[in-house]
């Protein structure tokens, strides 16, 4: 073995994983079945916990486990637990709801309770985003305890995923975005804020102000990110860059849509979830996979070119979904689309699995 290159062994964070992994599965289950499509588990109530299956159940243990691992305190790790558990109280029918979300309620709050000690470790505008964005989960998560709530519990929950990625790209691109990145991305944030509030009241005008928000969001950010310039490489850098600026296009299509009011209507609904969740969540999750990822988990998660296949695949999907299924009203389009979305998420999934299994052998022969 190659001094140079250690082996490395799998952190004990890799459990937290399992819980989110099966969060994930079972979120894009739950999508087949409201697609109206068979599906491998037919479970009752997974169509009702879909969105929240891949926010918190996945998004949010993924994320509360890697602020976690920068927290390095034990108590931390108390939000991807309650997150995971959360989640997979919600695929099991013996669990109530209720103490499903409650559980969840517990995890949002764990959450926000690991960035309290960040922030004040260092001052900085880019955590203090980072946890308006877990509170905003936290509201989310309370707001769902009311039943067929889940058209108020949407904006919050675009809200923390918005703002939480947003905070982590200005954190890793610092330097390039300048001195004032952190006070802009501060405004941005709390306009976000007074559209949900907003919405509370009016909703048709805090969907109209969200949607202002995530356009001059984007714009912000495209304008100032490094990818602009360094999806002109070659390799990994050029498919991270690729994968951040599709987020972007997927988030400013979304505030495009709000503008035209609340999303009460099921394609208008469809395609800003979608764009929100699909093509910005997930575009960065695959952009940052092969460098977050090893840091948190331990494990050897090399790039490799087959990456490209999944990301190209998912925003085909969403290309199909949005533009023919939801904005042409072509049923066919929106069932085809779902189910490349899902092929392409599964298939990210097996090729990082399998660049992680065989970087992990490679590394052992060295």
């Amino acid at each position: 073995m190659s001094a140079l290159a250690p082996r490395r062994r799998p952190s004990f964070r890799l459990i937290w994983m399992l819980p989110a992994g099966v969060a994930l599965l079972a979120g894009l289950d739950a999508g087949l079945l409201l697609l109206g499509l068979p599906a491998p588990i037919d479970g009752s109530r997974l169509p009702e916990v879909h969105g929240m299956l891949l926010v918190l159940g996945f998004v949010g243990t993924l994320i509360s486990l890697e602020r976690a691992t920068a927290l390095r305190r034990w108590y931390g790790y108390a939000a991807p637990m309650l997150l995971g558990l959360g989640g997979l109280f919600l695929v099991v029918p013996a669990v109530p709801l209720i103490v499903a979300k409650s559980v969840l309620i517990a995890g949002a709050a764990a959450f926000v309770v690991v960035y309290i000690p960040l922030w004040r470790r260092q001052y900085d505008a880019a955590l203090l985003t980072q946890l308006l964005g877990a509170g905003l989960a936290l509201v989310g998560a309370i707001l769902w305890l009311v039943p067929e709530s889940m058209a108020y519990v949407l904006p919050w929950i675009i809200g923390f995923v918005v703002l939480t990625i947003a905070a982590e790209r200005v954190e890793l691109a610092r330097i390039t975005m300048g001195p004032r990145a952190g006070r802009w991305l501060l405004v941005h944030s709390w306009a976000m804020v007074a559209a949900l509030v907003t919405g509370i009241v009016l909703p048709d005008a805090g969907a109209v102000l969200l949607g202002v928000v995530l356009i001059s969001l984007t714009a912000w950010l495209v304008t100032h990110d490094v990818a602009r310039r360094t999806v002109r490489s070659t390799g990994v850098t050029r498919y991270m860059a690729a994968c951040i600026l599709a987020g972007y296009f997927w988030l400013a299509l979304a505030g495009v849509v709000l503008l035209l009011g609340s999303p009460d209507t099921q394609p208008q609904y469809d395609a800003v979830v979608h764009a929100v969740f699909l093509g910005y969540t997930f575009s960065m999750i695959m952009a940052h996979a092969t460098t977050i990822l090893p840091a948190v988990l331990g494990i050897s998660l090399p790039y490799r070119p087959a990456f490209w296949v999944p990301a190209a695949l998912l925003h085909a999907a969403l290309i199909v979904r949005i533009f023919v299924g939801d904005a042409w009203g072509i049923p066919a389009g929106w069932q085809i689309g779902g189910v490349m979305g899902v092929i392409a998420l599964v298939l990210f999934v097996l090729t990082a699995l399998f660049s992680a299994i065989h970087g992990t052998r490679t590394r052992e022969t060295h």
